[in-house]
């Protein structure tokens, strides 16, 4: 386990938004930012604080994801014709471990990213213990049968936190997960607002 992943809570606390719309987020209860001088941060952020802000929020959102995977993404989003801010969100919702969390095989985008390591997923049919894994529409993701009686598995799929974006068609009662194409940014559920236009901006100076 990372200190990334120890410390989740305090993204949320460092940017003042509950990036993943959890009942348990401390910003639910203090706005502020962490440290002896949270409440008193109030000064005029720049448009370079503002782009490295949007890129912070969207890279946290997804979890374990490094600075270098992050901008390889990125690198990728814009070689491809269309819209490079669409494009990017769109790949991230590609990844095997975000596919998991959307499908609510488990309860957090961190625990998608263990499950997958520890080999309790298909796609396909075959195991793929690789989070980062790109799926294709059309692929079938689907949690290995021995794995189905996890508790994390049970407290996923019983979730009411979450809905299953339209991008996903879900079958045999909540274990296998069809990811029918690259989702657009208005049909990303993400509970807080994304500009990726923004980070479009930031990797551009």
């Amino acid at each position: 386990m990372t200190k990334r992943t120890q410390s989740k809570y305090k993204i949320d606390r460092r940017l003042g938004e509950n990036i993943w719309g959890r009942p348990k987020s401390p910003v639910n209860v203090r706005e502020y930012a962490p440290g002896q001088h949270g409440q008193n941060r109030r000064a005029k952020i720049s448009d370079y604080g503002i782009q490295l802000r949007a890129k912070q929020k969207l890279k946290g959102y997804y979890g374990d994801i490094t600075e270098k995977q992050f901008k390889r993404v990125y690198k990728e989003a814009d070689t491809l014709r269309g819209d490079t801010g669409e494009i990017l969100v769109g790949l991230l919702e590609r990844r095997l471990d975000a596919v998991v969390y959307r499908a609510k095989f488990v309860p957090t985008i961190f625990s998608a990213r263990q499950f997958v390591n520890h080999g309790h997923v298909t796609v396909n049919g075959k195991k793929v213990n690789i989070p980062s894994y790109k799926v294709k529409a059309g692929d079938v993701i689907e949690i290995r049968e021995k794995s189905r009686k996890i508790p994390m598995v049970i407290q996923g799929l019983e979730s009411a936190e979450r809905e299953v974006p339209e991008y996903l068609a879900i079958e045999k009662d909540g274990v296998q997960a069809t990811f029918l194409r690259q989702p657009t940014l208005d049909e990303i559920p993400y509970p807080v607002v994304m500009e990726p236009n923004l980070i479009v901006e930031f990797y551009s100076r």
